[in-house]
């Protein structure tokens, strides 16, 4: 088993122990070592004793389990309370709004355990009647419920990034293979996947021999719990992990053509083939075939369809009918940004607080990156599981950022915080602190629950406050997990847009926090934004790419994204005017 798939089920065991009320400390430990385990860069599967028992949060009962989880596939405790609750309990931990204790008082008054039976006792009334329940949260539970039936079958995207990464790799090698590509929702970069659609091309597709061997080299991947179909030039099978992936076989010749298909979303591609239809062509997953005389004229590469209906190249990030056939057509697609782009990630944390590298480590991995610029931001004290910082640590915090910035060459290491947002609006360090960071970003970590004219009021306060100079995750969303917090966006972005504070494209894949149309949103207003991956490890930095994703299918530019600008000019505009504190490298 990998790193993650161990971590998920230390999760579960962790949150089927608090429905059972068991022990604090041994609930702690199980998600200690998931979250050592979910950051750690080498397989656990392939250590020793001496060296599992080296990783922070894993000690001799811990390792017992992972040799049992390698060795069987299954971890006894776990499974005894899959056994005492039933595995739909792991369904309703995932709804906003039922915590532990609040399913423990469903579970001990009804009995119920699956999403369908609370939705019921909720929409009878009867949820009201446990303790601390009101009408108030059993409407908001039941349209959790409603999101999280919308959600069913949705994965994150770097979970289908993995599972692609992992079939080219297994696919490599094999005579005739010369390239295996994401197509779909993965390749436009949507925020969740549902199903994944791959494409082999190549010579393999030249004779039955060959086709054969890929399509029985395809069906003995690894997890496939079922085969849904199995022809001549498609594989469908489906994950243990729920998720359905289509492998299409494509001669060269149809690749291009393919990929178009099987890229755009369905909008875009009615758009296209009515456009080809105006024009004389007809436009299908094999090539653009010229009506008159039935002849192929484009089909090789994606390129060459779109030039031969008089039109620039459209990245794939832009194919969802916004407006982006008409734009090709007259020549005003933006330049996009990419990730050469990025200067510098200045939203990481190290084991002052929960992170799991040094400044040192972190700091060595950026300037590894390329990156000129980068910023320790560790919590504040509002985060106590997370060993946030209380004024005095953060003084001293900064010292040591200091020093390491002129022990490291070739890199400028900034000083700041990740603040939180008080349930006022206030920040939770002092000013005269919070003076002294290069960069202060605040965030919204607790009361998600609050109206949404208060949460305008929080953030507004929080704009006006001449220290912030970033929103970070600006709507608190966890993808798949938790809906975002609601806030007047027009009033906001307006405000953060006149002060010069910077919105975050938090670019972790469980957040993806602005989502592609606040960030258009909020560009429409003037704001100006930052990516950052929150990187709790070194090996997280590498995740910048899906935020970068979420930037082009908002169509903004370098000039939109203030991490694109050099080190100096950065520091400058995120202290918003103040003199800047830190030594540029």
């Amino acid at each position: 088993m990998d790193n993650k798939a161990i971590a998920n089920i230390f999760y579960e065991t962790a949150d089927l122990m608090k429905v059972a009320n068991e022990d604090g400390f041994r609930i702690r430990s199980y998600e200690r070592a998931a979250e050592a385990l979910e950051g750690w860069p080498q397989q656990v599967s392939t250590m020793a004793e001496k060296e599992l028992l080296e990783i922070p949060g894993i000690g001799k009962s811990m390792a017992a389990n992972i040799r049992q989880l390698n060795t069987t596939g299954k971890l006894d405790f776990h499974q005894q309370m899959l056994e005492k609750f039933h595995p739909s309990m792991l369904d309703l931990l995932k709804i906003s709004g039922l915590g532990p204790k609040t399913i423990a008082l469903i579970w001990d008054a009804f009995q119920i355990c699956d999403v369908e039976g609370v939705a019921k006792l909720a929409s009878e009334g009867k949820l009201r009647t446990l303790p601390r329940l009101s009408e108030k949260s059993e409407q908001k539970i039941l349209k959790s419920i409603e999101n999280y039936r919308q959600l069913t079958g949705r994965f994150l995207l770097n979970t289908a990034d993995e599972i692609a990464t992992k079939m080219t790799e297994f696919l490599a090698g094999l005579p005739g293979v010369e390239k295996v590509t994401p197509a779909g929702s993965l390749r436009r970069g949507r925020e969740t996947v549902g199903d994944l659609d791959l494409l082999v091309t190549g010579k393999c597709c030249d004779t039955d021999s060959q086709r054969n061997a890929v399509i029985e080299r395809i069906v003995s991947f690894p997890g496939i719990l079922e085969v849904l179909a199995k022809g001549e030039n498609k594989v469908s099978f489906k994950l243990r992990s729920g998720m359905q992936v289509d492998v299409r076989l494509l001669p060269p010749d149809s690749f291009g053509a393919a990929m178009q298909y099987f890229t755009g979303s369905k909008n875009h591609n009615v758009q296209l083939r009515q456009r080809a239809i105006k024009q004389g062509y007809t436009l299908n997953e094999y090539g653009l075939v010229r009506v008159e005389d039935n002849k192929r004229v484009a089909g090789k590469t994606e390129e060459e369809i779109y030039r031969k209906l008089g039109l620039k190249f459209i990245p794939p990030e832009l194919r969802e009918d916004c407006g982006e056939i008409q734009a090709a057509a007259e020549d005003k697609l933006p330049e996009l940004i990419t990730q050469a782009d990025i200067q510098g990630d200045v939203h990481m944390h190290t084991v002052e607080t929960d992170g799991k590298c040094t400044i040192e480590e972190m700091a060595l991995a950026a300037r590894e990156r390329g990156y000129k610029y980068m910023a320790i931001t560790d919590h504040s004290k509002n985060l106590a599981f997370a060993n946030g910082l209380d004024d005095k640590r953060a003084e001293a915090h900064i010292k040591k950022i200091r020093a390491a910035s002129k022990q490291i060459e070739g890199i400028t290491i900034f000083a700041g915080i990740e603040v939180d947002i008080l349930a006022d609006g206030e920040l939770d360090l002092s000013d005269p602190v919070l003076e002294q960071m290069d960069i202060v970003i605040a965030s919204v970590h607790s009361h998600f629950n609050q109206e949404p004219a208060q949460m305008t009021d929080r953030l507004l306060r929080v704009i006006a406050n001449p220290n912030t100079s970033l929103m970070g995750h600006p709507t608190g969303r966890m993808l798949l997990r938790r809906e975002g917090f609601s806030f007047d966006y027009d009033k906001v972005f307006t405000a953060a847009a006149k002060a010069g504070v910077a919105m975050e494209q938090n670019a972790y894949p469980d957040r993806l926090d602005l989502r592609d149309q606040h960030l258009r949103m909020a560009k429409a207003k003037g704001v100006k934004f930052i990516i950052n991956t929150d990187a709790h490890h070194t090996s997280h930095m590498e995740k910048i790419r899906y935020g970068v994703l979420q930037l082009r299918r908002a169509w903004l530019t370098k000039q939109d994204v203030l991490n694109t600008l050099p080190s100096a000019e950065f520091a400058k505009i995120v202290r918003r005017g103040r003199p800047v504190l830190a030594e540029i490298a």
